[in-house]
C-alpha cells in the first residue's frame, strides 16, 4: 500500500518514519525541505509540493498539521487535496482541530468520493518515536477497520470514538481535563511547600491518595520531584504551554458553539493565556506552577 504523508514536524516525522519501518511505500511533503530530506534518506519518496504528493497517487493520505486553518487550507478550495485527487482516496487527518472543522472537511471529502477519518493522537513526541501513540478515531467502523493496520504501525492504542469528528471531541475533552488537572496539581504542590511540606513527600502522598492523576504522577510540575519530568530540566521538552493554550481554546470554542458550559476549562485557558503573555509559551505546560511559586 502506498501512503502519502503531509506534515513532518516533531510528531509527523517520527510517525512517518515508523510507517517506513513497517514496510509501507511512502511519499512525503513538508514546507521544511530538511524534514523531507531526512525522510528521503530513510527511504521515502520526496515530493517538492502538495501537487507532487497528489501526483504520486497514494492509496492513503495522512496529514499532521498545526491547526484547523492549515487543515482547511490543505484540503479545501481549488488548490486543495480534495479537488486535486483524481481517484477515491482514504484521508486521515491526525491534526488536533475543533470537531466542527473536522466534520466540515469530512463532509466535503465524502461528497467528492473520498473517505476521511479524523484521528488525533495522544502520547507526545516520545510516543511518536516509539510507535506507542493513542489514536482517537472518528469515522465509520468499517473505514477504521480498513486503515487500522496503518495506525498500528504508528501507535499502540486505536480507539473508535464514533462518527466523523468524534476523534476530535475525545481529544479536546481529554486535553481540557489535562490542562485543568495540571493547574490543580500546581496549586496543591505550591500550597503544600509554602506550608512547610517537602515537595517529594507531598507528591508521594498525593500519588498514593485520592488526588492522584497523570499530572501529579508522571509530569509533576514541582522541580526535582520526578527526575525525568520537564520540571527537573527547566521545563524544556514535553508539551508546550502554547500548545496547551491552543487545545484549551479549541475546547472552549467547541463548548461555545454547542452552548455547553466549561467553567474550569475557561479558567484554565485564561491562566495559560496569561502565562503565554509573560513569555513562557515554549515551556512545558507543567511550568504553569510558576504562577504560584515565590521567586
Amino acid at each position: 500500500m502506498h501512503i502519502g504523508f503531509l506534515g513532518l514536524g516533531n510528531m509527523g516525522s517520527p510517525m512517518a518514519s515508523n510507517l517506513l519501518k513497517a514496510g509501507y511505500q511512502l511519499s512525503v511533503f513538508d514546507l521544511s525541505s530538511n524534514a523531507v530530506s531526512e525522510l528521503a534518506e530513510k527511504g521515502a519518496q520526496a515530493c517538492a509540493s502538495v501537487q507532487a504528493l497528489v501526483a504520486a497517487a497514494p492509496d492513503v493520505l495522512i496529514t499532521m498539521l498545526p491547526a484547523a486553518v492549515h487543515v482547511k487550507g490543505v484540503y479545501l478550495g481549488s488548490e486543495g487535496l480534495i479537488e486535486q485527487l483524481s481517484q477515491p482516496t482514504y484521508l486521515i487527518d491526525c491534526s488536533t482541530i475543533d470537531p466542527h472543522s473536522a466534520r466540515e472537511v469530512a463532509k466535503i471529502a465524502k461528497e467528492a468520493g473520498h473517505t476521511m477519518l479524523d484521528a488525533p493522537v495522544s502520547g507526545g513526541t516520545t510516543g511518536a518515536q516509539a510507535a506507542t501513540l493513542t489514536f482517537m478515531v472518528g469515522a465509520a467502523a468499517e473505514d477504521l477497520q480498513h486503515i487500522q493496520p496503518i495506525l498500528q504501525a504508528m501507535g499502540k492504542n486505536i480507539t473508535h470514538c464514533g462518527d466523523s469528528g468524534n476523534g476530535q471531541v475525545a481529544k479536546v475533552a481529554n486535553n481540557m481535563l489535562l490542562g485543568i488537572s495540571m493547574v490543580g496539581v500546581a496549586e496543591a504542590m505550591a500550597l503544600g511547600v509554602a506550608l512547610g511540606m517537602d515537595a517529594k513527600v507531598l507528591a508521594g502522598i498525593i500519588n498514593t491518595s485520592s488526588g492522584r492523576c497523570w499530572s501529579s504522577e508522571i509530569n509533576n510540575p514541582y522541580p526535582d520531584v520526578l527526575e525525568n519530568a520537564p520540571a527537573s530540566r527547566g521545563y524544556s521538552g514535553g508539551f508546550g504551554s502554547d500548545l496547551m493554550l491552543k487545545d484549551l481554546g479549541l475546547a472552549t470554542e467547541a463548548a461555545r458553539l454547542s452552548k455547553q458550559p466549561v467553567m474550569l476549562g475557561a479558567a484554565a485557558q485564561q491562566l495559560y493565556q496569561a502565562f503565554s503573555l509573560q513569555g513562557h509559551g515554549s515551556l512545558d505546560f507543567s511550568a504553569i506552577i510558576k504562577l504560584y511559586l515565590k521567586e
